[in-house]
């Protein structure tokens, strides 16, 4: 049906052009909106001629409670400047889990997702090596941020994996994990290197990942890599001065957020200091330790969530996480292909590491792996029964 077929391309292409904001910003400031937007309403129009309800799952109930706290504490904090801001922020990423959920569940190949996840991801990648030969001394591309861009690259990484692996298409694949791997590097990540260091290790220890793979991969980026320090010894000497120097600089100042999100926290436990409290508050609780920066962001997802949200919607957005690996274990126990729900968990790994050190709340990786993790059990699920019933 055509419904159904609309559902594909709106879903895929939500999650494939997600890392991609930056160019569709270029174009218009709302054109990021329009595809998930459609996705919602083409969505809501099959629940209807479906006369149906997305299936109940422990999932609804959490977001649910988040949308409750996040409303509970926007109230409150009404008359912050940022509050409505960052409510009108959270709300899509809330909905759109639920709708990834269930069309992933139903209408929409796990596969596909995936696919389209990586297929984005590369495309980001390319441009960001592209920023780079332009002039630029860490990659950006699509991300004005270098570090957004490696947790993008780093959480689609993994996901590789899960792709089917039949003749040539190992060889495709090997060269859009080099990709990936050359344009996270590009970045200058910390946080991205041990992000993706991290989910290696969670897909060898799983039997996800063969360690030649990992090898074949290592060893094409490195030649790549060389060859580009040996075209570039100019740029890539001053990119690592450049890095050199924002490394003690940002391990000091994420020091000086982090202490002050705990403080917010401390301060407000039970409701926070609402949605975008932490800017707006960030110069108060930590004493004006940043003169030349009055409303950063925490680069902690963790701390900000809990600085903002208190305690309840802390433990909320910890419950979401949890359905996650609990879902994706759940479905290795069912299905005889692992691969798929290895690889989420794999994925969801490095979105958490990266968190640690960045502020991703506001990108689709997280609540995207959330979804698909479930709609993976909701799938095996079904398989089970059907295979029962014969």
């Amino acid at each position: 049906m055509w419904v159904t077929a609309l559902l594909r391309v709106l879903a895929c292409g939500t999650v494939a052009l997600a890392p991609l904001e930056g160019y569709l910003l270029q174009v218009h400031g709302q054109s990021a909106k329009v595809v998930p937007s459609l996705l919602i309403g083409v969505w809501l129009f099959s629940l209807y001629r479906q006369r149906r309800l997305p299936a109940p799952h422990p999932l609804h109930l959490l977001i649910a409670l988040l949308a409750v706290v996040l409303l509970a504490t926007s109230a409150v904090h009404e008359a912050e400047p940022f509050t409505l801001e960052y409510l009108v922020r959270w709300v899509p990423f809330l909905v759109m889990t639920v709708v990834l959920a269930d069309v992933a569940a139903r209408e929409v190949p796990v596969r596909a997702l995936l696919a389209a996840t990586v297929a984005g991801a590369v495309v980001a990648a390319a441009g960001g090596l592209l920023s780079v030969v332009g002039g630029s001394l860490r990659a950006t591309g699509p991300l004005e941020d270098p570090n957004d861009l490696a947790f993008f690259l780093v959480a689609a990484l993994p996901l590789l994996v899960a792709l089917p692996v039949k003749g040539r298409s190992r060889i495709v694949l090997l060269l859009l994990g080099a990709v990936l791997v050359a344009g996270a590097a590009a970045t200058f990540s910390r946080g991205g290197g041990i992000a993706l260091a991290c989910a290696l290790v969670w897909l060898i220890v799983r039997r996800g990942l063969p360690v030649r793979a990992v090898v074949v991969t290592a060893a094409v980026t490195g030649v790549a890599a060389l060859v580009f320090a040996s075209t570039a010894q100019a740029e890539l000497s001053r990119a690592l001065q450049e890095k050199s120097h924002i490394a003690g600089t940002n391990a000091d100042t994420r020091m000086l957020r982090w202490q002050a999100a705990s403080r917010m926290l401390a301060d407000n436990p039970v409701l926070g200091v609402g949605p975008g409290g932490f800017r707006q508050e960030y110069a108060a609780a930590g004493h004006n330790a940043e003169i030349d920066e009055q409303t950063p962001v925490a680069h902690n997802l963790f701390l900000e969530v809990a600085a903002e949200l208190g305690v309840p919607g802390f433990a909320l957005l910890i419950g979401l996480i949890a359905i996650g690996f609990v879902a994706s274990e759940r479905a290795l126990r069912r299905v005889a292909d692992r691969r798929e729900a290895v690889a989420v968990q794999a994925a969801l790994i490095a979105v958490l590491v990266a968190s640690i050190f960045l502020s991703e709340q506001y990108y689709l990786p997280l609540w995207s792996l959330v979804a698909i993790a479930v709609a993976i059990e909701q799938r095996s699920l079904k398989e089970g029964r059907c295979a029962f019933s014969t």
